[in-house]
């Protein structure tokens, strides 16, 4: 009897043994199943915390972009309002040299007021010297006078008054200035005004088909 007792009592610890390993066994297989979900959603994790610092990487750069092209649109646009504002004063300021010359014409053509006023050389020469100093400030200022006698007809630079014969020149070229012109940084500011020897009708249409075509450029 007590043998019987025995192995039954060695069956049981047997078997509670089994169960225990199978409790064991259970737990660790849960273990590594948790420890796979966990592993899953660190990685799941970091990949969508990856995205999110490339997206906001891109947005950053996106936005340094678009305030560095601002930038360039903004200091293009204060240097053409800067220049287009000293280009019309430029061109109005040109006024000045015109003025002067008439009045200095005016003074030399004035034949009773060169038989009555000994100081007339005086006068002439302070036109002169006001002339000299305001083609000085106009030259600082990248504002040129544009040199056009002898020079052929550039529809560009010249506008021509008037056609004159003169078989010593070729036609279309400039032989008087009526009215100087002048340009600024390679702009025109105002064409000069000039007669022209007389153009043959071919050379007039292709001179005007040559205007045309720079003008379409622009």
């Amino acid at each position: 009897m007590k043998v019987e007792e025995k192995n039954e009592s060695n069956l049981k610890q047997d078997q509670s043994k089994k169960d225990t390993d199978v409790v064991v066994e259970k737990d660790r297989i849960q273990d590594e199943k948790n420890k796979e979900v966990d592993d899953l959603e660190s990685k799941n994790e970091e990949e969508l915390n990856g995205k999110k610092v490339k997206n906001l990487e891109e947005k950053i750069l996106r936005t340094l972009a678009e305030m560095e092209n601002q930038r360039r649109r903004f200091e293009k646009e204060r240097e053409e309002a800067f220049e287009f504002g000293g280009f019309a004063f430029a061109k109005e300021s040109l006024a000045l040299i015109d003025n002067l010359e008439r009045a200095k014409t005016s003074f030399t053509d004035n034949k009773k007021f060169k038989e009555n006023n000994k100081d007339l050389p005086k006068i002439l020469e302070a036109f002169e010297i006001l002339e000299k100093d305001l083609i000085s400030i106009f030259k600082r200022n990248n504002i040129e006078q544009i040199i056009c006698i002898n020079k052929k007809f550039d529809p560009n630079l010249h506008q021509a008054m008037l056609e004159i014969d003169d078989t010593s020149k070729e036609p279309g070229t400039v032989v008087q200035e009526i009215q100087k012109g002048y340009t600024m940084k390679d702009r025109l500011l105002r064409p000069s005004l000039v007669g022209v020897t007389r153009f043959k009708s071919q050379d007039i249409k292709k001179d005007q088909e040559n205007k045309d075509n720079h003008d379409t450029k622009k």
